[in-house]
């Protein structure tokens, strides 16, 4: 390389000598100035070394004190425990084991000393319940086991609860607080409740002065929670003397001051304890700005304002500085320090700067002369070529060569110039590359703002404080509101009030988490709020710092609506908009769970309509559709908001009753819906009025199980359809033991029938004038090989149930003919009457049934009577009519059994085709006591025989009755007076008897 001006070979210039001068000055002043930067270090090292010293001492005494507080902390939770288990968890304390109470208490409050003097109790009022004498006798006990071994450790221990109730240890308190004293109101007792501790931990008290033990003290309460609710605390107290004990400073040249957070004075070396009783005796405290000189007070404030926990300084007092270190109890919101004097410090220091001074003035001096030697023939003229090299690359020309590179300084320093100039290349060159990048990205940030702009989902962008910061066009739309209301609002706002139970769990998640993500409501405005899929995510910088967060709104509103009416249809009635069976189902279990919590009780209505399939039958399916619906609007105009109104299928309704606990309540209720069901109904042209049965049972009375508490119901309302429809019946374990029986007897029926287990009975039709038999009724009997006989009012209504009644009204018909056909072999033709139940009536094969076993036994039909009760043929008459005929046509002869108790209409008695009236056996009894009912049985009498009808009374029993009949010209009886039901082996005893 070729330098335009070449440096000089020979000869000191100018420049070297001012860049000599210079540089020699530059070492001294750097000597001058190292000199002082070793000294001002060495001072920062013996002051940080004596702070270092004197905090080991302020951490050595502080951290005796904090074990000792942890140490009375974990005792005073473990007594806690103990009282918590003892009274509410073991309850293992004997009342028994308790001596009398000693009570100072007449008409006012109740202050109770126990009789070994451990602890004492007070009560602002008289003991009113067994509850408050029982707390006051266990915790006595309980007191007398804790409490010596607590008084110990502390002043005292004692436990408050929201009644004002208290029991200590030692007693003292118990004679001197005042009447109306209310501990709740106490700022221990305040501190320890949930709103001021939700994390139920034990609380310290500051210092105050206890007017008992006459001294200052601090209270330490652990709160007590009885079924998540609370109950009241136990606490215990420390004096501030054993308190201050535990910090110990060995060394008597450091000094100890300890004052709480308010400020207040709690220990000083010139601070009498006698000053501070006094002032806590007047109700005053002994502040720091009242003692403390204005230095050590600025540094209190100091300390007390940042709330620091700790905190290193230094102050003047009485012309002397002294340092200090103070450390924070946090416990207690007390501050210790520790401070001494720094003189000591200032005399090390003096030293030191003479020596260092002297010495560093002696190096700069020979560091000048050696530069000043050595500088231009290994430094200046190199520069010059580096100094050309730098101006020419500076210039533009980035191909500039520069000097060759060496193992010394300037040489190092060439090659740095050179790499610094290839790098500068690389920078430019990148800056350029960047450049282009740059516009790349910001076309993408542009067209992905297009896309959030024109996105079909409501995007929010917040701050990294959830302050709103952008919504798009979208967001906009769904909710109608214009961009100014959501700019710097909170994330939460946009969040609809019909979903704030759970915007505190968003709150929770977000601030924990930093994501959320669910379905939810947002505000609209001017309509309804919008259902949508809420998506909450941070946005992070290079580092992983959260710089802000994207919301994203998806529109679910057809989603929800489509959820809303798959569940309407899975869980309600689609016909009366009431709840199906499966809903039914779930609140049922719901009430039922709390039943079992206790204090929770409910009432269960099963009841259907009755007559309703006449209903369905005569006008049609519509009305019958009709009809539901209208019942089901009047139960729910009715009944309240919260009962659960269900219809579990055809005309079967229940209801679910919550709060009732008395059958007086429920009885209201059924009346209520009797009444209501009763009014007329208007089913097109035509007006009904209908009636229900009420099966009612009782939760948890009668059962806290589903499905006993169904069948329950179930049993109470075929109870009541059997009391004569339109009415209501409670479930009681009568009405199981008859299910049992009924469920017995179906079971045994069957069994019965393959077995053969019955018999047949004749009873004797008799003509009172001659005493002829003319006739017998075949009646079945049961005698069960293990329960002896079975009445058959309890087994033909479970056969008539079960269906069994057709196969055994087929085996009584075929053995009464039988016995018809062997009376007429014996030559002692006579009728045989046999019932058919409604079952075997309205059996479509009764006819080819009846056929059949006329022609297998060979009957003679005019010996053959079916007998048949009034309220059989009623139900659909023209086809009862049709029916009877058919019979006729058989042969056989018809009865009407048991006439007078059912519908007796002559308009259709008239119609059918009867041959014999029988005379019920209600009639017949009270003859001839009762005038009704001769009056009765007379005109049956009449009317039979205008008719040109056969009448046979039943039940005849005396002679009375039988004189009655042949008076108004009825001579066929039956009954005990003759002969009471025999099988046939034994009638040949009573034709001897009848001559």
């Amino acid at each position: 390389m070729v330098f335009r001006h070449p440096p000089s070979r020979f000869g000191i210039n100018s420049l070297s000598v001012k860049l000599s001068l210079l540089i020699s000055a530059i070492c001294l002043i750097a000597g001058i100035f190292a000199a002082g930067l070793m000294l001002q270090s060495q001072e920062k090292q013996l002051v940080f070394e004596e702070h270092e010293n004197l905090k080991f001492a302020n951490d050595a005494i502080t951290l005796q004190l904090k074990r000792f507080l942890s140490h009375k902390e974990s005792l005073a939770i473990e007594a806690n425990k103990v009282v918590y288990n003892e009274l509410f968890i073991n309850k293992s304390l004997s009342i028994d084991e308790i001596p009398p109470l000693v009570s100072s208490q007449s008409d006012g409050p109740i202050r109770s000393i126990s009789e070994d003097g451990v602890s004492g109790a007070f009560i602002p009022h008289q003991i009113s319940s067994p509850y408050t004498e029982q707390l006051l006798q266990q915790t006595q006990l309980l007191w007398q086991f804790i409490a010596p071994s607590l008084i110990h450790e502390f002043l005292n221990f004692y436990v408050v609860n929201q009644d004002n109730f208290i029991r200590v240890s030692p007693h003292d308190l118990v004679n001197s607080i005042d009447s109306n004293h209310e501990f709740t109101k106490e700022s221990s007792y305040i501190l320890t409740q949930p709103e001021n501790n939700p994390d139920r931990l034990a609380v310290w008290s500051k210092t105050y002065f206890d007017d008992v033990w006459q001294q200052q003290v601090v209270s330490l309460t652990v709160p007590i929670y009885l079924n998540d609710a609370f109950w009241g605390l136990t606490g215990v107290q420390l004096s501030l003397n054993t308190l201050l004990e535990q910090l110990l400073i060995e060394d008597q040249k450091k000094q100890l001051v300890v004052f709480d957070n308010q400020g207040h004075l709690l220990f000083h070396p010139k601070l009498h304890e006698k000053y501070v009783q006094s002032m806590g005796r007047a109700g005053k405290g002994v502040y720091t700005q009242n003692f403390l000189n204005s230095s050590l007070q600025q540094i209190v404030s100091k300390v007390i304002s940042t709330q620091r926990n700790s905190l290193a300084d230094s102050f003047q007092q009485e012309g002397l500085e002294y340092i200090i270190n103070i450390n924070k109890i946090p416990k207690l919101n007390w501050y210790v320090g520790v401070y001494e004097e720094r003189s000591r410090v200032h005399t090390a220091l003096m030293d030191l700067k003479i020596k260092f001074f002297g010495l560093f003035v002696l190096y700069a001096i020979f560091v000048t002369l050696l530069l000043h030697q050595a500088l231009y023939q290994l430094v200046l003229r190199r520069i010059h070529a580096l100094v050309y090299a730098v101006t020419s690359f500076g210039r533009g020309r980035l191909d500039t060569e520069f000097p060759s590179e060496s193992k010394d300084e300037i040489g190092v320093l060439n090659a740095s110039f050179k790499d610094m100039s290839v790098e500068i290349s690389k920078l430019i060159n990148g800056l350029n590359q960047r450049i282009n990048e740059k516009e790349v990205a910001e076309k993408a940030a542009n067209r992905l703002s297009k896309a959030v702009a024109f996105s079909g989902t409501g995007v929010v962008l917040t701050d990294n404080s959830f302050n709103i910061e952008y919504v798009n066009p979208k967001m906009l739309e769904m909710t109608g509101f214009s961009e100014s209301h959501f700019i710097d609002e909170s994330l939460l706002s946009i969040v609809a009030s019909e979903m704030s139970v759970i915007v505190k769990d968003i709150s929770t998640d977000l601030h924990s988490r930093n994501y959320w993500r669910g379905d939810t409501l947002i505000a609209a405005k001017d309509k309804k709020p919008t259902w949508v899929s809420l998506s909450v995510s941070p946005i992070r910088d290079s580092v992983g710092t959260i710089t802000s967060y994207v919301a994203s709104a998806q529109d679910i509103s057809f989603i929800k609506e489509s959820q809303r009416k798959m569940e309407h249809l899975a869980y309600f009635d689609t016909l009366t908009g009431l709840a199906n069976r499966t809903f039914f189902r779930m609140q049922l279990r719901k009430s039922m769970a709390l039943a079992k919590r206790g204090h929770f009780a409910f009432a269960l209505f099963y009841f259907d309509l009755d007559e309703f399939k006449r209903i369905n039958d005569t006008l049609g399916h519509d009305s019958g559709d009709q009809l539901l619906i209208e019942v089901a609007n009047r139960l729910k105009k009715r009944l309240r908001i919260e009962d659960t109104i269900a219809r579990l299928g055809g005309d079967e309704f229940a209801v679910l009753l919550s709060g009732i606990e008395e059958q007086a309540h429920a009885t209201d209720v059924a009346n209520t819906i009797q009444k209501t069901i009763n009014e007329p109904i208007k089913l097109g042209n035509n007006e009904v009025i209908i009636s229900a049965s009420i099966g009612i049972t009782m939760a948890p009375h009668d059962s806290l199980k589903e499905d006993l508490l169904l069948k329950h119901a179930d049993l109470a309302m075929y109870e009541a359809k059997a009391k004569g429809r339109n009415t209501f019946h409670f479930y009681s374990q009568e009405l199981n033991a008859a299910a049992n029986e009924r469920l017995f007897l179906e079971s045994e029926l069957r069994l019965a029938m393959k077995k053969r287990q019955f018999s047949v009975h004749y009873q004797a039709q008799v003509d009172s004038r001659s005493n002829d038999i003319i006739g017998y009724e075949a009646l079945i009997r049961w005698e069960h090989p293990t329960e002896g006989y079975i009445s058959p009012f309890k087994f033909i209504p479970v056969a008539e149930a079960t269906g069994i009644i057709v196969e055994l009204g087929a085996w009584v018909l075929q053995q009464a003919c039988k016995f018809a056909v062997r009376l007429e072999q014996q030559e002692r033709a006579s009728t045989v009457s046999v019932n058919l139940s409604a079952r075997q009536f309205k059996d479509a094969n009764l006819v080819f049934m009846l056929k059949d076993i006329i022609k297998k036994t060979g009957v003679n039909t005019k010996n053959l009577h079916l007998e048949l009760t009034e309220s059989m043929l009623m139900g659909h008459v023209e086809a009862a009519i049709t029916q009877l005929h058919e019979l006729k046509a058989l042969g056989v002869s018809i009865s009407i059994d048991d006439f007078g108790t059912g519908y007796s209409s002559l308009s259709y008695l008239k119609r059918f085709p009867v041959d014999v009236l029988k005379i019920d056996r209600s009639f017949i009894m009270d003859i001839p006591d009762d005038d009704n009912d001769a009056e009765i049985t007379a005109a049956i009498i009449a009317m039979a025989q205008k008719l040109n009808l056969d009448v046979v009374a039943e039940g005849v029993e005396t002679v009375e009755q039988i004189e009655f009949l042949q008076k108004n010209n009825c001579f066929i009886v039956q009954g005990y007076y003759y002969s009471k039901p025999i099988p046939e082996q034994e009638l040949s005893q009573l034709f001897k008897r009848l001559g």
